[in-house]
């Protein structure tokens, strides 16, 4: 085996991170995405640029860049949770579809166009499908338009595109493979990629957050580190080892801690590691741009330009149109879209370590990314523009059909008979998927390990029999969950009081298939222990899933409720920590945690002047701040930005505190600056000794926030209109730490 150089893997390392943050300081200065910095650090260090040392073997780069691949999907999916793809809702889901297949066929049939052979053709649809958060993000904070209405739209759809990404990185794997594009192993893919998807979010959703939840008091950060990289690689060689790549692996982990009570502390300790080796990815993208290959192909990078900026803005406009949203909102979430980044990468690596990608392809996707990088802001801009020339172009008639379309679609999601059958429909779908799942695994696993062992140790006859009854007994609950009807009472009598009837042919149809499921799955147990010919068990499923469905399931319907609650209480406790809902106390009281924003309106003032009781009636019970619990705080202890209250109230009384706490307008709108909660002692020559803070214009003149004045050691001067500043205090303050420098 050949012995690892550790003197070549510490240089190149060394060599591509000093160079990483010479071009990070360089492009933030320049106000510029970050991410463009690391690919030209990542040309600079590559051999095709001969001024400069360039790494000394490219492996070590591949290796680093490999493991950043796998942290960059963990704190993807850490950002991506059930309860996300469920509020998004479907006009994202139809938006984001038509995005992607629409662009994967312009991809395809351009590539083919240019005379790439057929898989680089359906990578190069992939990699022009995916718009890039990151650079829409940035994008839209420099232009400080993340408030604007069509943001929300435009981040739901990027959260759906995620998820297309991973089911896409795992398809054209499957398609490079085996190498061709056969409908029937299309289609085993998709089922085998989606039962490997349920079962592990189905598992890992029943157990993580009831592990966190027990163990949380003793987990410190350092732990927690070591627990979320531990399941995040153990999650990726699980997922190789049942065909699929580690990227997807450790997307799902991240899923499923994503909903749990820790994501946001996880989120923090792995920062710095997704920093770095994000960092090095990108890096190692720049390292594949070749110049020679740029000139060379000047027309195609071009061509391919021109079509990521015109498809994305022709079906994202389409795809918000066809859900039924406004013409203006349409314009501006297409002209939005019209970029490639960091998904577009990893796809493209994805497709070079399978070999089935030229490899002029890489610095092509590469150059047409930084293009449409740089020219996003000003198709932001442009959008209202393109709207004002469509509205004087379009037909009168035109005008009038896309508004009363817009407006019929919102009537029709806001009808609450229609939002009461939405529920009871996603209600019985998630149930019957995810039973459904599970009791497959647990047939799938009886008939490839129960089955040869009780033969063997029994006989075929007694041994088939005997294995029978224990996988029909193992998927018992499962079948009994499959068959409860997901509509409830309350919901039935209130259908019947709006409309005064209530059809029941949905209600017959979900039992139908709930029965026809069932019944498979007996039938199969049964055929596949060869204890019943076919005709045989088909009489016997009947009559056991009529059994289960008239006599067992109700009289176990309470204990499999309470199960589904548990299961949905973990999908919801991250939403559910924050409001309180289920951490019900006395009568309709609970504990409920929110974090301080930094424009919370009593930041910085004592607990006994902030009057949490009498001007909400609620009470604070601890203080979490910097991993530390203050338990029945003092009146005399102060609140801050991030400090996390735990506070008792009724659902009123929470809702009613809960945006006042957590509001933080100031930083989300200045979230290119470098806003920070910071201190500094102020000197005798500051521009602020003597003057009272009326006079000062902090808010004017250095757009900050004054949250406290320290004058000695211990005390602090809640800060008034008459508040006068003097030599040595102490300012507790948000704001731009570069504008503040001027003050201290």
């Amino acid at each position: 085996m050949e012995s690892l150089n550790i003197e070549s893997l510490i240089f190149d390392l060394a060599l591509i991170l000093v160079l990483g943050a010479i071009a990070t300081v360089l492009f933030k200065a320049l106000k510029q995405p970050v991410v463009l910095g690391y690919i030209v650090a990542g040309f600079i260090a590559s051999p095709h640029f001969s001024f400069f040392p360039s790494v000394a073997v490219e492996a070590n780069i591949e290796f680093w860049a490999e493991i950043g691949i796998i942290v960059l999907l963990f704190s993807l999916g850490l950002e991506f949770s059930f309860k996300k793809l469920v509020n998004v809702g479907g006009s994202a889901l139809i938006t984001a579809m038509i995005i992607v297949l629409g662009m994967m066929g312009l991809g395809y049939v351009v590539g083919k166009l240019l005379g790439f052979p057929t898989d680089d053709s359906m990578f190069l649809g992939g990699m022009i499908s995916m718009s890039s958060t990151t650079i829409i993000i940035k994008a839209l904070t420099d232009l400080n338009m993340r408030h604007r209405k069509f943001v929300p739209m435009i981040f739901a759809v990027l959260i759906v595109e995620d998820l297309f990404a991973v089911v896409l990185m795992v398809l054209l794997s499957s398609v490079a493979i085996n190498d061709t594009v056969a409908s029937g192993e299309m289609l085993m893919s998709v089922l085998k990629l989606s039962f490997f998807l349920v079962i592990w979010f189905t598992v890992g959703i029943f157990l993580l957050p009831t592990l966190f939840k027990r163990f949380r008091r003793i987990i410190s950060d350092e732990m927690l580190l070591i627990i979320s990289m531990g399941l995040c690689f153990s999650m990726a060689i699980f997922s190789v080892k049942s065909g699929f790549s580690m990227a997807l692996g450790a997307f799902v982990m991240g899923s499923i801690l994503a909903g749990t009570v820790e994501a946001e502390r996880i989120e923090h300790v792995i920062s710095p590691v997704k920093d770095l080796f994000g960092a090095v990815f990108f890096i190692s993208v720049g390292m594949m741009v070749n110049p020679a290959v740029i000139v060379a192909n000047a027309g195609t990078i071009t061509l391919l330009s021109l079509v990521v900026i015109v498809g994305m803005i022709v079906f994202g406009t389409f795809g918000m149109l066809a859900t039924g949203q406004p013409l203006k909102m349409a314009l501006q979430s297409g002209f939005t879209l019209t970029q490639i980044g960091e998904f577009s990468f990893i796809i493209a690596s994805l497709g070079m370590s399978l070999g089935v990608l030229q490899d002029n392809i890489y610095p092509i996707i590469v150059a047409v990314s930084v293009i449409t990088t740089f020219t996003t802001p000003f198709f932001i801009k442009s959008a209202d523009p393109c709207y004002n020339w469509l509205e004087r172009l379009l037909p009168s008639s035109w005008t009038r059909l896309l508004s009363g379309y817009s407006n019929q679609a919102a009537q029709s999601e806001t009808s609450e008979s229609r939002q009461m059958w939405s529920s009871i429909i996603k209600r019985y779908a998630v149930r019957v998927v995810l039973y459904s799942a599970v009791a497959f695994a647990v047939a799938h696993l009886s008939r490839t390990l129960l089955k040869p062992l009780l033969i063997n140790a029994m006989g075929e006859d007694w041994g088939c029999l005997l294995g029978a009854l224990i996988t029909l007994v193992a998927l018992a609950p499962f079948l009994l969950a499959i068959t409860l009807p997901s509509t409830k009472r309350s919901q039935l009598e209130k259908l019947f009081s709006e409309s005064g009837t209530v059809t029941n042919v949905p209600i017959v149809i979900m039992i139908i298939i709930s029965l026809v499921i069932s019944s498979g799955f007996i039938m199969a147990v049964l055929y596949g222990y060869n204890v019943a010919s076919s005709e045989m068990a088909v009489v016997i499923a009947l009559g056991i899933t009529l059994l289960f469905a008239l006599v067992l399931a109700p009289r176990f319907k309470s204990r499999i409720m309470q199960v589904e609650q548990r299961f949905i209480g973990n999908v919801n406790e991250r939403e559910n920590r924050r409001t309180g809902r289920g951490n019900n106390l006395v009568s309709d009281l609970h504990v409920a945690y929110m974090r301080v924003g930094h424009n919370c309106p009593f930041v910085g003032e004592k607990l006994k002047n902030a009057n949490l009781r009498q001007r909400y009636g609620v009470n604070l019970v601890n203080i979490q701040r910097n991993g530390r619990i203050y338990p029945v705080p003092t009146g005399e202890m102060r609140i801050f930005p991030g400090d996390v209250l735990g506070v008792i109230g009724n659902d009123e009384q929470i809702q009613q505190m809960l945006p006042l706490v957590e509001a933080s307008e100031q930083v989300t709108t200045q979230a290119s600056s470098d806003v920070k909660f910071t201190h500094f002692t102020i000197g005798e020559h500051s521009p602020l000794i003597n003057k009272e803070l009326r006079n000062a214009r902090l808010s004017e003149d250095y757009e900050s926030l004054l949250v406290a004045v320290q004058r000695g050691e211990d005390e602090f001067i809640t800060p008034t209109p008459d508040l006068e500043f003097l030599p040595g205090d102490i300012l507790w303050i948000v704001g731009d730490t570069k504008r503040l420098a001027a003050l201290k």
